[in-house]
C-alpha cells in the first residue's frame, strides 16, 4: 500500500520547526547601557528564570509532540478530508503555544500566574483534544492506517491518549487556585509522553 501522507507530513514538520523557533524570541539578553559588570549580568540572568523556564517546558513540549505526530503517521498510510483539517487544527494549536509561553515568562511570579498558567495549561487541553481527533478520524477507517496495523494496537494508541486528557484538565482545574502545582502536573505529563510515545513504536507489532 502506497504511502499518500507525505505531503502531510512535511508540510507538518515545517511548522512544528516554526513553532519551536518561535519561543527563543522570548529570551532576551540585557542592555549594555544597563548592566555595567558581571555581577549586574548575573543578577539579571536570575531575574530573568522564569523566561528560562517557559521556554524549556514550551521547547520540549512542542519536541514530544512531534515525536507522537511523526509517529501516528508512521500508522495512517492514506489521507482525507477530515484527517487534513484534524492535522491543520493540531498545527494552529501547536503555533499558537508560543503566546501561552510568553504570558507564562512575564506573569508567573505575579498576582496574575493563576491565570497565566490556566492560559498556558488550556493550550494543551486543546493540543491533547486535537490529537485524539486526529486519531479519531483516522481509524475509524482502517483502510486509511498501515495495513498489518491490528484492531488492538488500534485501541491502545486512542487509549495512550486518551489516558492524559483527565490529567490536562484538572491542571486547568485547580492553576486557577494552585498555579505552581498545576505547572508540575504539566511537567510530570511531558515525562508520560516521552515515555508513552515508545507504545506507539510497539504497536506497530
Amino acid at each position: 500500500m502506497e504511502k499518500e501522507t507525505i505531503r502531510i507530513e512535511g508540510f507538518s514538520d515545517a511548522v512544528f520547526a516554526i513553532a519551536i523557533t518561535l519561543l527563543v524570541l522570548e529570551l532576551h539578553a540585557p542592555d549594555v547601557t544597563v548592566v555595567k559588570n558581571g555581577t549586574e549580568l548575573l543578577a539579571f540572568l536570575k531575574s530573568e528564570w522564569t523566561a528560562y523556564l517557559a521556554f524549556t517546558l514550551s521547547f520540549f513540549s512542542i519536541f514530544i509532540m512531534w515525536v507522537n505526530h511523526h509517529k501516528i503517521f508512521k500508522q495512517i498510510y492514506s489521507r482525507n478530508t477530515a484527517i487534513m483539517f484534524a492535522n491543520g487544527l493540531i498545527l494552529f494549536l501547536v503555533t499558537a503555544v508560543s503566546y501561552p509561553t510568553t504570558l507564562l515568562a512575564r506573569f508567573f511570579e505575579s498576582e496574575a500566574s493563576n491565570i497565566a498558567v490556566a492560559i498556558y495549561t488550556g493550550i494543551f487541553v486543546l493540543i491533547n483534544i486535537s490529537y485524539n481527533l486526529l486519531w479519531l478520524v483516522a481509524s475509524k477507517n482502517k483502510n486509511l492506517l498501515r495495513p498489518e496495523i491490528t484492531d488492538l494496537a488500534i485501541r491502545k494508541i486512542r487509549n495512550n491518549y486518551l489516558y492524559g486528557l483527565p490529567t490536562y484538565l484538572i491542571a486547568f482545574g485547580i492553576s486557577f487556585q494552585y498555579p505552581t502545582i498545576a505547572l508540575i502536573i504539566n511537567m510530570l505529563l511531558l515525562i508520560y509522553w516521552a515515555v508513552s510515545s515508545g507504545k506507539i513504536n510497539m504497536n506497530q507489532e
